[in-house]
């Protein structure tokens, strides 16, 4: 019949090549992805290390020179590189006439929606933290970010008890975030209404960070305390 119309037969797909084609395009993004990654890996740690710095002088505003150590089970090190296994680096900041001021460390746990990780500020002479700083936090804005700025919660960093055990293996307390306005304890942390997972993982990342550092540290504070003695 002069009213038909041709029948057009689509070809069959060549799935190899298909198959092919797929991988290679895999293989090319995932070169990408990691050639970018490997370009910006120095510049993230050197950022990182940035804002450490800047977060251990807001914390200790008299630090004239700032050194870098790791404390480990051998004892305490000049830092190297990224510590060794088991190892915690720590900052140990001096004043103009090259005294000891204070360590600083950091700590972290997660909170409610990411990682939060706190700087904190110790002195053995009260064996206490005296002080945080706030150097990754992901967590709700206006609840969780309290843990900033809420002056009822920083107060509980003035003198937040870390002494150890008589043979200064680990601290003697626990260090734990409590529920609001039950404070009694100067081991306890006082929550924020409405942040308690966000002011919990703050006590548990100061409170893990100092049973590991503390004991490797104390034994051997004198050699941070002659600067460069381990260096």
């Amino acid at each position: 019949m002069s009213g038909e119309q041709p029948i057009h037969v689509v070809p069959p797909v060549n799935s190899l090549r298909m198959v092919r084609t797929l991988m290679l395009v895999t293989s090319l993004c995932g070169g990408l992805i990691v050639a970018v990654w490997q370009i910006t890996l120095p510049a993230i740690a050197t950022n990182k290390k940035v804002v450490l710095e800047r977060s251990v002088r807001a914390l200790i505003p008299n630090a004239s020179q700032i050194v870098e150590y790791d404390a480990s089970a051998q004892g305490v090190t000049a830092a190297k590189g990224d510590p060794a296994d088991g190892a915690v680096r720590f900052y140990a900041a001096y004043d103009k006439n090259g005294t000891l001021d204070a360590i600083a460390a950091e700590g972290g746990a997660r909170g409610y929606t990411d990682t939060v990780r706190v700087l904190y500020g110790y002195r053995h002479d009260c064996e206490c933290i005296f002080g945080i700083q706030v150097t990754q936090m992901r967590e709700t804005p206006g609840i969780g970010d309290k843990i900033i700025t809420d002056p009822a919660f920083l107060k509980n960093f003035e003198r937040l008890d870390v002494s150890l055990t008589p043979d200064l293996k680990s601290l003697f307390n626990v260090v734990k975030t409590v529920k609001h306005s039950t404070k009694q304890f100067g081991w306890e942390i006082d929550a924020i209404a409405g942040a308690t997972i966000t002011s919990k993982a703050v006590g548990r990342g100061i409170n893990d960070s100092a049973q590991r550092l503390l004991p490797m540290l104390v034994p051997h504070l004198e050699v941070v305390k002659q600067k460069g003695g381990a260096q």
